[in-house]
């Protein structure tokens, strides 16, 4: 039977192992035994996040910039806690204000100069892509918008079965007549997309503008671009990714034969379901959208 002496060394032994644990947000789950496994608490600061979800509506906006309101509207943030922010940002230089517009400051210019654009995103897409084709016949492409209104690929795997010719994707074609390329078109308003489409169509896929135009409607309603190459013998299937101001931040492609459509324009469900998951997982890694807390 223990003392009264040893539990209240024990009740002290217990008090400080709460104080080491407390400070630092975690907590073992036997109650404090040495060597179990803590589980850390949620490190997010919730106005970092809101201040990066104003800068990605503030992105989607014409260069002219946005009210504070529309701004507030568009991240899902109440108008006075984005007026408090942007006022920081704006001392700060991320952001500049013309009148009541709000658009990308200096500063934010000059730090992105100094970033490689890529190479944290394709360490960490690089897994997605893979487990996206692992046991499948097809090829898996990570593009990313540019300056250009084109797509740089960025990441690339390979099934283990693939037999194709072309593992080089789609970007050496114009948008028009690659499936990511016409998801960014059809993202695009009309009469953008149409600037951006030559007079003559080369006899690449459709040749008619009519009828390509009809067609960006079409994966404007359904949510994702195909493509058959008939040359290659292979399909080409994508998909947006977008972030949580709704802008288009990379496009998700897949080029194989498993890819083949059951109508002209609707690929096998399963290849679409782990396509959908694989856009999923990179929106959580790059681009999450946590709830709300005002």
């Amino acid at each position: 039977m223990a003392s009264a002496n040893t539990r209240d060394v024990n009740a002290v032994g217990d008090n400080v192992w709460s104080l080491i644990t407390e400070p630092l947000g975690r907590r073992t789950p036997d109650g404090g035994a040495l060597g179990s496994p803590f589980e850390p608490t949620d490190m997010t600061n919730k106005s970092v996040t809101k201040a990066v979800r104003l800068l990605r509506a503030i992105a989607a906006q014409p260069r002219t910039g946005a009210t504070v309101t529309k701004l507030a509207k568009a991240s899902g943030i109440s108008r006075p806690t984005a007026f408090r922010l942007l006022n920081s940002l704006e001392r700060a230089g991320v952001v500049d204000r013309v009148d009541t517009n709000y658009t990308l400051g200096w500063e934010l210019a000059r730090l992105g100069r100094h970033a490689d654009p890529h190479t944290g995103l394709v360490m960490k897409a690089q897994p997605v892509l893979q487990g996206l084709v692992d046991g499948f016949s097809e090829l898996a492409f990570l593009y990313v918008p540019n300056a250009t209104e084109g797509l740089d690929l960025v990441a690339k795997a390979t099934g283990s079965h693939f037999i194709g010719r072309s593992q080089h994707g789609e970007q050496q074609l114009p948008l028009y007549a690659s499936s990511s390329g016409r998801v960014l078109l059809a993202d695009m308003p009309e009469e953008k997309a149409k600037a951006l489409l030559p007079e003559l169509l080369k006899p690449y896929t459709i040749t008619d503008r009519a009828a390509l135009v009809t067609e960006l409607k079409l994966i404007r309603t359904q949510g994702f671009g195909i493509v058959h190459h008939a040359d290659e013998g292979l399909i080409s299937l994508s998909q947006p990714v977008r972030d949580s101001s709704g802008t288009i931040v990379a496009i998700l492609a897949i080029n194989g034969a498993r890819c083949h459509p059951g109508t002209a324009h609707r690929p096998d469900v399963v290849v679409l379901q782990r396509m959908q998951r694989a856009v999923d997982q990179l929106t959580d890694t790059f681009w999450p959208d946590p709830a709300d807390t005002d």
